[in-house]
């Protein structure tokens, strides 16, 4: 909400000594003072922010643009518990430090010494140097008051342009849509969010910008801003010249480094720190998007709230290093989930390295691994992913990556058995659960340990869930609350079925064939059926008749096309066709497994049937329940199943050619 100017009472000189001053009110400043206030209560703290808000949650602003997010909601994740330890003062920005006398003064004229000093500075927009860039309606999208006059000037804008085809120009652009607006994208380079995606990603997402009615510019830039004193349109460098009423400008970010280089503190692109988040200077902390670690500027939160983790413990004596972050980002563009971690771009991608990719038409999804000498060291997504979590734990740990690996991921898109990547309690501790803040498994954890017993309560302490939410069932999972499981069709048909064709498959197997009659003058036997050419014909073209159908109907389970009524009685179908099976051996060969080639074929036959029948039992009694055992019975099962297939179609082959031309 909005904030006046105030002056502020100081605190007594004797509390200085022990002050902690943190300069900042964005998501990266508040979370160090909720770090500092959660590892030490009594510890005093004083926050500065130099914006007429209280603090926000960035990430959600252009959500709010769109019409997505309430004030309450912007406002509401970054509040900080109302302590006599901790002192706010908004509205309020630093202006000077003095390291010597371990003071800062704001623009009031006001002074407070500290003990230890946290920069949370954050960054700004990136300003092109753009002939025209200081007309009336040229915007950035960094604050709320850029949000607020977005607002205003959407009204009256009728065809707008956002320079930058970066995450933030993309969402922008969606979210001005709102009142009819015609809008664009041009982008400098040859595609959409050039840094977090490869070819094939962006071009995933030009697509769906373009389904959503959004004009996309690619490898062209803007020369000059056309107009005199209000935008009437855009120059472009290939020449050409559209008209515009609006412009936004989304083209990147620049680490605020102003206030510590006047005051004396080294930096480079950004303000450098070591590996406690220590400048140049003793004493004083930097984190977040104004910082610059070995080299490296994280222009995302998620490392932010990391380095502000590791500063908190540092300051208050407690063991924490910074080594760096894998830049990561797990995100929400134009509806459509994101995920970007490690080398994946052009530029991080060696000539040796293996890049696996997945692509399913039934969900829309895309995802590619990247492989660095049989280890994972880069990944990405388009469309929701299960695993991603434990992609990044793995990205992060340089974790191998096996044959049987790859396998599973070009066949099914997945790294690891469903039952084992869904289990969040079954995560490793460094997991990522809440990509959007970074807040790990072993977070949660300690704060479960901690009390946190609901959602709600895991949330206001760590922050998890409290940028787009998607996150909460993985809470609920994590704190034992049971989510009623999806209900299965026709659970209790397929149990019959299954039960059935594995009690006749047992008898096949075990029970003794049936005797061939001593004579055929007494009248008709049934083990004609088995000499008698036109039977046996009958009934071993029925046999193979029913092979090729339950064959189709599988391919209701791997083909998006075959989509006619509900898996469940397919399932139910497939294993009815089992029965069938059994029962057409029966007449085919009275039970008996006979020698070399036929051996192997009834054996299939039998052996097809009986693991395809236990693994509609397990299903029958999974029924949607979740358990490890269960799981791992029903996949093992149903690898057999198809294991024991691939000799049949070759077996086949040869009995029917030796039976009509031997």
């Amino acid at each position: 909400m909005p904030i006046t100017k105030q002056q502020y009472q100081y605190p007594a000189s004797e509390l200085n000594n022990v002050c902690v001053v943190v300069v900042g009110t964005g998501p990266v400043g508040m979370r160090t003072v909720q770090e500092l206030f959660r590892l030490k209560p009594d510890q005093k703290i004083v926050i500065y922010g130099d914006e007429p808000w209280e603090p926000y949650n960035r990430v959600r602003l252009t959500q709010m643009l769109a019409g997505h997010s309430t004030w309450a909601d912007i406002f509401q994740s970054l509040k900080l518990p109302e302590q006599a330890s901790i002192e706010k003062r908004y509205n309020c920005s630093v202006v000077g430090i003095d390291p010597e006398a371990k003071k800062v003064t704001d623009a009031a004229g006001g002074s407070q010494n500290y003990s230890k000093l946290v920069l949370a500075l954050g960054s700004r927009p990136h300003i092109p140097n753009i002939t025209g860039v200081g007309l009336d309606g040229v915007f950035t999208l960094r604050n709320m008051s850029d949000v607020q006059g977005l607002l205003a000037r959407r009204v009256r804008s009728r065809k707008t342009l956002v320079i930058g085809g970066g995450l933030l120009g993309i969402e922008a652009a969606k979210a001005l849509q709102r009142s009819h607006v015609e809008v664009s994208i041009i982008e400098h380079g040859s595609r959409l969010m050039e840094r977090q995606l490869d070819d094939a990603a962006s071009e995933f997402i030009r697509e769906y910008v373009l389904e959503l009615g959004i004009k996309v510019y690619l490898a062209d830039g803007v020369q000059q801003i056309l107009g005199e004193r209000l935008v009437q349109g855009v120059r472009l460098r290939s020449g050409r010249e559209l008209d515009f009423d609006t412009i936004v400008i989304a083209s990147g970010i620049i680490p605020n480094t102003k206030l510590a280089r006047e005051s004396g503190i080294a930096v480079g692109r950004g303000i450098r720190v070591d590996d406690t988040l220590q400048t140049s200077v003793p004493d004083i902390y930097a984190v977040g998007e104004c910082t610059e670690h070995r080299g490296q500027i994280y222009g995302l939160v998620a490392p932010g709230l990391e380095q502000a983790s590791v500063a908190a413990h540092h300051i208050l004596a407690k063991k924490a290093v910074y080594k760096g972050s894998i830049a990561a980002a797990h995100l929400k563009v134009v509806g459509k989930s994101v995920f970007s971690i490690g080398c994946v771009s052009d530029v991080d991608i060696g000539n040796l390295d293996e890049q696996i990719s997945y692509r399913s038409t039934a969900n829309d999804s895309y995802r590619k691994l990247v492989i660095r000498h049989n280890k994972l060291v880069g990944a990405v997504a388009i469309g929701e992913w299960n695993e991603v979590g434990r992609i990044q734990e793995a990205v992060v740990s340089n974790r191998h990556v096996w044959p049987w690996h790859k396998l599973r991921f070009k066949r099914t898109g997945e790294l690891w058995p469903a039952q084992v990547s869904d289990d969040i309690r079954r995560w490793p501790v460094s997991a990522a659960v809440c990509n959007c803040t970074g807040v790990t498994r072993g977070a949660l954890s300690a704060a479960v340990a901690g009390g946190c017993q609901t959602v709600a309560q895991l949330a206001e302490c760590t922050g998890a869930s409290t940028v787009c939410g998607t996150c909460k069932p993985k809470l609920a999972q994590l704190l034992g609350q049971q989510v009623e499981p999806v209900e299965q069709k026709a659970m209790r048909p397929l149990m019959i079925m299954s039960i059935a064709a594995l009690l006749v498959a047992g008898l096949t197997a075990l029970v003794e064939p049936i005797t061939n009659a001593k004579t055929v003058q007494g009248g008709w036997h049934v083990s004609q059926l088995w000499h008698d050419s036109w039977a046996k014909q009958v009934t071993g073209f029925g046999l193979l008749g029913v092979t090729a159908i339950a064959l189709l109907i599988s391919l209701r389970k791997r083909l998006s096309k075959f989509a006619l009524f509900d898996f469940s009685y397919w399932r139910v179908l497939h294993a009815g066709l089992g029965l069938v099976t059994l029962l057409l051996l029966l007449l085919h060969t009275g039970l008996r497994f006979g020698d070399n080639l036929n051996f192997y074929l009834m054996f299939c036959f039998v052996g097809i049937v009986i693991v395809g029948t236990v693994a509609g039992v397990v299903t029958a009694y999974e029924g949607g329940k979740t358990s490890l055992v269960i799981g791992r019975w029903r996949r093992c099962s149903t690898w057999a199943h198809i294991f024991l297939f691939w000799p049949l179609p070759v077996l086949l082959g040869f009995h029917i050619l030796k039976s009509y031309y031997y």
